[in-house]
């Protein structure tokens, strides 16, 4: 029996055997982690080398770099068109007000533009038939603004459509009683100046003692050498 198991161990047909080293676990796995780290750091140092080679780091830098400063640009120009469409929009509000005011002015302008017209008709229909040349005071009103207070107005014309500037003085005379006696009163300050090419208009107030009872009033037109040119009385 010894015998047969002998030859069996000894013969072709006998079990194979396998002499393995014996290594720990945590030793076989730090093998293979290294043997991986090492496996993909090669990977990767291949894979930047290639890219180094074919030059695709640098052209994308580049572009990027070309891309941030066209952006850059594109931004300021955008900022400097809103920027002169506000001073355009701006400017055209600030036109159309302009214009507004303007426009309104004209019709204003145009408006007493006829009134004039219509009064100077209106005056020069006033005028006689074949009157003289020269100054004349075609209206006076006179009336009490306060006791002792006188208002006046008067409207001085001169005749012809041609006729030069006149330049001259006015006076403003009161006159009446005063504690029952005659009274006359000059205007403070004297005679004030006057210049008219075909009409004017004047105005004024003229104090006066409360207690006088004022029963007329008179102008005087003179010119520049004290001739006395036009005179007008009215009564209050």
């Amino acid at each position: 029996m010894r015998l047969k198991l002998l030859r069996r161990r000894l013969s072709i047909s006998a079990p194979r055997m396998i002499v393995r080293s014996h290594l720990p676990w945590p030793l076989r796995w730090a093998v293979v982690a290294l043997m991986i780290g090492f496996s993909a750091a090669i990977a990767l140092w291949a894979f930047d080398f290639g890219k180094n080679i074919a030059g695709l780091d640098r052209h994308s830098i580049d572009e990027l770099q070309a891309l941030r400063v066209e952006v850059a640009q594109l931004r300021g120009e955008r900022e400097q068109a809103i920027s002169v469409a506000n001073t355009a929009q701006s400017l055209l509000t600030t036109e159309k007000t302009v214009q507004d005011k303007l426009a309104q002015q004209l019709k204003l302008a145009e408006a007493e533009n006829i009134d004039l017209k219509a009064d100077l008709g209106f005056f020069e229909r006033l005028l006689p038939a074949g009157a003289s040349d020269g100054v004349t005071i075609r209206g006076l009103q006179a009336e009490a603004n306060a006791p002792g207070q006188l208002r006046f107005q008067l409207l001085a014309m001169q005749a012809g459509k041609r006729a030069p500037e006149f330049n001259g003085r006015y006076d403003v005379t009161l006159s009446g009683t005063l504690d029952g006696n005659p009274w006359i009163f000059a205007r403070p300050g004297g005679a004030q100046a006057l210049q008219l090419k075909q009409y004017t208009r004047v105005e004024g107030v003229i104090d006066h003692p409360p207690q006088a009872v004022v029963k007329t009033v008179s102008v005087r037109v003179m010119d520049l050498n004290g001739a006395v040119r036009a005179t007008l009385t009215v009564k209050p």
